[in-house]
């Protein structure tokens, strides 16, 4: 290979460089961080190549050292102690250089992605507010020292890279506005149960499909991905694969947390099929990364939206497709949001009911993950059906109090042989329990499927004695 005389002083620029590196750190390790109660919490940087580097914890004075490899990066293990409000501090020395991390609590920390449901800041998204945002601005001030949020700015890469900006702040009205709804709400309620500190590290990409978060070498496997697009400065970056993956999470993976919060799933409307085994190699190679075992992962329905028709089933088909890859999953979970809409918002794939999926994210959290007892957190879902005829009684778990309403009950649809649905009446059937419903039609003599919320735009609101709603779904296979 020929060098010419730019390339060759480059090169030995960057030598240079590389050895005189002072010590730095990602903004992910910095002060106002949140680190994982009770855990050994990994924290890293750089310095010149070989030297050694040393943290200090100021909870208990415990020195941990490490050495810099040959690219310049350490990385150690800290012990944490039980989460508290006392701030804490971290020094770190090397290449001469002492680096004062100040503020730090010690708490829970959660790693929550996905595309613009997840982003959507409490300020809201152009023509589409956030419910309840002001007063929540207002107040966060009240949390100062309760919760923390890192929020990673957009960054696109073709290879992984090591850095990625998003320092941690702490809550304050000045900064709540930038924080991600979905995120704040669920950090505050699990503050509220928990009473201990809470990071959220938020770290996504608006219309970003499942692909955007994984790396290159699985990507390859998909023959439907092409991955030069990724390259192509013409082709919508945020439906580009990898990108994401490489420029905002690859830099992040590690940081040691207690689970992760997806909302996504939009932009992948119309590829259903496809999106079990991704979201399950996506969940595996994130496990990998992070080396912290089954790290639990809560996942959030895709909102009732047009999705080019409002009578179509491409959203539904997604919905059911997200609780086909949950339940394939182990450690995973995922909050309904059939009734968190507003009438005559159909075309509004940014909701403004942000709240109620923070609150019931948290419930599914401190259940699964914290013990906490009382509180219930699995929504009412469809089990079994028994036809005979022109009635069909459906089973369902979750549910055993019953429903609310327990008659009447809006949004049941049934089909003969020729697949066209009619809307049927639903009660609530009262035997060994009260979680069966009765579902007849006039219509339909011989009822051959049931379904439920099953469409693209149909917000239902059928509840159990939790106010947890029942998950749309539907008794038949068919194509559409």
């Amino acid at each position: 290979m020929k060098l010419n005389f730019r390339t060759i002083a480059a090169m030995l620029l960057a030598a240079v460089s590389l050895e005189s590196a002072a010590l730095t750190l990602p903004d992910i390790i910095n002060r106002n961080m949140v680190l994982q109660q009770n855990s050994e919490a990994s924290l890293w940087g750089w310095a010149k190549p070989q030297s050694k580097v040393t943290v200090t914890t100021g909870w208990n004075g415990r020195s941990y050292t490490a050495t810099a490899g040959k690219d310049g990066r350490w990385n150690v293990k800290v012990a944490t102690p039980a989460a508290s409000y006392d701030v804490q501090n971290v020094t770190v020395t090397g290449d001469g250089t002492t680096v004062d991390l100040d503020n730090v609590l010690i708490g829970e920390v959660w790693f929550a992605s996905g595309q613009s449901n997840m982003e959507m800041p409490l300020r809201g998204f152009w023509v589409a507010p956030i419910e309840g945002a002001n007063k929540a601005i207002a107040e966060s001030g009240r949390y100062r020292h309760a919760i923390r949020f890192a929020t990673v700015p957009k960054t696109k890469a073709l290879t992984p890279q090591e850095r990625v900006a998003g320092a941690w702040v702490e809550c304050m009205p000045e900064n709540a506005p930038e924080f991600s709804a979905v995120g704040y709400f669920f950090a505050r309620e699990l503050n509220n149960i928990l009473d201990v500190p809470v990071g959220i590290i938020n770290c996504s990409w608006g219309g970003s499909k499942v692909e955007g978060w994984l790396p290159a070498d699985i990507l390859k496997g998909y023959s439907d991905v092409d991955l030069a697009n990724a390259a192509d400065p013409d082709y919508q970056e945020y439906s580009k694969p990898m990108i994401m993956y490489n420029g905002m999470l690859y830099p992040l993976a590690g940081y040691t947390v207690r689970g992760f919060l997806w909302n996504q799933g939009e932009s992948n409307v119309g590829a259903h099929a496809d999106y079990p085994e991704r979201f399950g190699t996506m969940v595996r190679h994130w496990r990998d990364m992070w080396g912290q075992g089954e790290l639990p992962i809560y996942c959030v329905e895709v909102p009732p939206h047009y999705y080019g028709d409002d009578n179509g089933t491409w959203g539904a088909l997604l919905r059911e497709a997200q609780h086909k890859a949950v339940k394939a999953v182990p450690n995973a979970g995922i909050v309904p949001t059939p009734d968190l809409v507003t009438p005559g918002t159909s075309y509004q794939i940014h909701p403004s009911k942000k709240l109620e999926i923070g609150e019931r994210l948290a419930y599914m959290a401190a259940t699964r993950d914290y013990g906490v007892k009382g509180i219930e957190a699995e929504a009412p879902e469809f089990e079994s059906v028994d036809i005979d005829g022109d009635s069909a009684v459906l089973h369902f778990s979750n549910a055993a109090d019953g429903f609310m309403p327990d008659r009447n009950i809006p949004g049941f649809e049934v089909a003969g042989e020729d697949r066209v649905f009619y809307p049927a009446q639903a009660d609530v059937l009262c035997g060994n329990g009260c979680n069966a419903i009765k579902v007849t039609s006039d219509k339909v003599k011989d009822i051959k499927s049931v379904r439920f919320g099953f469409r693209n735009w149909q917000p239902t609101y059928v509840y159990n004695m939790r106010e947890l709603p029942l998950v749309p779904f539907r008794t038949d296979s068919w194509d559409n």
